[in-house]
């Protein structure tokens, strides 16, 4: 459980986990990036999920999780959770990037609307209670899972093609050494 001091400040707070929700979103639009439409869609095997159900899904989740986060349950009426899973003809790389975004959108304007008094409050998710911190850390757990999914997948379809997210392997010198320069050097 994280507890949460009278003397928290929430400015920081909420700039550091904003800071860490969009560093997982440029993440995974790192190996979108990297990933034709075909791939896009495809399952390694039959019980799988593709890049495509995993936007989806997260896509679903945060719409139901963000959506008047603070005042209904997080799990929300309108959701079919288990249709997240399943990928029909309307389900375009273009129609599931825009779900995408709207539910980034949902999740950063909640986050950035929170207060100090909403810091310390409440929430329901599927009736259970926690408090926003815990809530909010939960979301960023579920979705850095989600994103190294996207990311394996990613990296299997680009194969030899494929651009590291990160420091490359055998070059954590050269980083530590000059981490503005290496990142200059590699993006």
């Amino acid at each position: 459980m994280i507890l949460v001091k009278s003397n928290m400040n929430t400015t920081k707070y909420r700039q550091n986990i904003i800071f860490e929700f969009r560093r997982l979103k440029e993440q995974a639009e790192g190996a979108f990036d990297q990933v034709e439409d075909a791939d896009f869609h495809k399952c390694l095997s039959g019980n799988d999920n593709s890049i495509a159900i995993i936007v989806k899904h997260m896509s679903g989740n945060m719409r139901s999780r963000w959506r008047d986060f603070l005042t209904a349950d997080g799990e929300k009426e309108d959701r079919y959770r288990d249709t997240e899973f399943e990928i029909i003809d309307s389900d375009s790389r273009n129609g599931l990037m825009r779900r995408w975004e709207e539910g980034w959108k949902l999740l950063f304007d909640t986050l950035e609307n929170l207060n100090d008094g909403d810091i310390t409050a409440t929430v329901r998710i599927r009736h259970e209670p926690f408090l926003v911190t815990e809530a909010i850390h939960r979301q960023l757990t579920h979705y850095a899972s989600h994103v190294g999914q996207i990311i394996l997948l990613a990296k299997h379809f680009a194969g030899d093609n494929w651009k590291t997210l990160s420091v490359a392997k055998g070059k954590s010198e050269a980083f530590n050494a000059n981490p503005a320069g290496y990142l200059d050097k590699n993006s």
